[in-house]
């Protein structure tokens, strides 16, 4: 698709070694002035380069804190190529109405399938055995190993994740329990536990898959580590500030609970080949991952499909589907039209200011769509081909503009 700003004057940057699947697509659609690093930046440099940047691809390390968007004149949107968006102000980039998108659920299969995996290595004890091995001990005995079939999954969060592990669990015969706070349908004969408690203390294996928030933090703390059934696993792929790690120490080192696997952790290196330290080093049937949970070739590529296709939807047609900061809008192109994309605070008076504008200067609205969220508007506008420059000019002095663009 033509677009009003010449495609190679874009400039896209693409950081901590996204998917070459995005930069191809990119580029078939036209955009030439394309840049991949293969790290994240640090604050300093990283405004440095924001202040010509149109697109932002990063993963997880990057922080895109205000004072890096104050620098972002320039930028429409953020592809975030991963599955969450904490590392990213959202409020400041709503306000100043930059899109943010990311990919929710190109890696769940990924992070379900290591789940069960260690759930199998723990109960059999695999990591104890395989240090023996590795010291050369001999070390075959089935006493404490069990299989997974006829045991109980607890599965704290039912949401994309924690659901694709209920579905392989059953598989693998074992009964399935679930925890969440908002009313979920069941998958095959999975169970709704009711209560953390409850959920806790009927479970051999938990598996935590909820999101960073005030709510989660230590979710699983000395309080309700007690509640476990005696011996039991417990399985972190979520976030690092989930879980009391100096707690789970003292469980594992009593026997409470009978072995862990855990990938992220509240303070995790920058790079490859840092020093590491978490309090659960050292211990016996102990599995710990560099947060590679989501790390396999299938997903990067699906994650680099997902979030490259969502920014080029939103820089080519306005839509923005899968927005977590811009309210989301799907609308078709319009033939023998300019489309001009409006966005502004969220306050009273703003469209009719726009339509008294365009009425004022003669200038036809062929079609219009408007969606809000609790702090900013975004309208589209399609008017004539002949007076569309024109238009976005009286548009950018409505009252309570942030942001206005003509698309095509």
């Amino acid at each position: 698709m033509n677009t009003s700003y010449p495609k190679e004057k874009i400039n896209i940057l693409l950081l901590e070694n996204v998917s070459d699947v995005a930069v191809a697509n990119f580029r078939r659609a036209g955009y030439t002035n394309v840049r991949k690093l293969t790290r994240a930046l640090p604050e300093e440099e990283l405004v440095q380069e924001l202040r010509q940047c149109h697109l932002l691809g990063i993963r997880s390390k990057t922080q895109l804190t205000e004072r890096a968007l104050d620098a972002a004149r320039h930028l429409h949107a953020v592809g975030a190529f991963c599955i969450g968006v904490n590392q990213v102000d959202l409020r400041a980039a709503t306000d100043r109405g930059i899109a943010v998108f990311n990919a929710p659920y190109s890696n769940t299969r990924s992070v379900a399938e290591l789940v069960i995996g260690a759930a199998i290595m723990l109960i059999r004890r695999v990591p104890d055995k395989n240090r023996a091995a590795h010291e050369g001990i001999w070390l075959k005995e089935a006493a404490g190993a069990f299989e997974l079939r006829g045991k109980t999954l607890g599965i704290i969060g039912y949401g994309n994740i924690g659901s694709q592990v209920s579905v392989l669990a059953e598989a693998l015969g074992m009964k399935v329990l679930f925890y969440d706070i908002e009313t979920k349908l069941p998958l095959g004969n999975a169970t709704d536990a009711r209560s953390l408690k409850a959920l806790l203390g009927a479970a051999d294996v938990v598996t935590v898959h909820v999101p960073e928030t005030d709510q989660t933090r230590n979710l699983i703390n000395k309080t309700n580590l007690k509640w476990f059934r005696e011996g039991a696993i417990l399985i972190n792929y979520a976030r690092g500030e989930v879980i009391d790690l100096p707690a789970l120490r003292k469980a594992l080192e009593s026997g409470a609970i009978g072995g862990a696997a855990v990938d992220v952790f509240p303070v995790e290196p920058e790079k490859n080949g840092d020093r590491f330290q978490t309090p659960l080093q050292g211990l016996p049937n102990v599995l710990l991952t560099p947060h590679i949970g989501g790390s396999t070739e299938e997903a990067q590529v699906n994650i680099g499909e997902d979030v490259s296709n969502k920014l080029l939807q939103y820089l080519e047609k306005g839509i923005s589907l899968g927005s977590h900061t811009v309210p989301a809008l799907a609308l078709p192109p319009q033939e023998g039209a300019h489309r001009i994309l409006h966005i502004h605070r969220n306050q009273p008076g703003v469209l009719g200011a726009i339509n008294s504008e365009l009425s004022k200067a003669r200038i036809n609205i062929v079609g219009q769509y408007l969606k809000t969220n609790e702090r900013i508007g975004y309208v589209v506008v399609d008017v004539d081909k002949q007076l569309s420059a024109r238009a976005a000019g009286l548009l950018k002095e409505v009252p309570g503009t942030v942001k206005v663009r003509l698309l095509y």
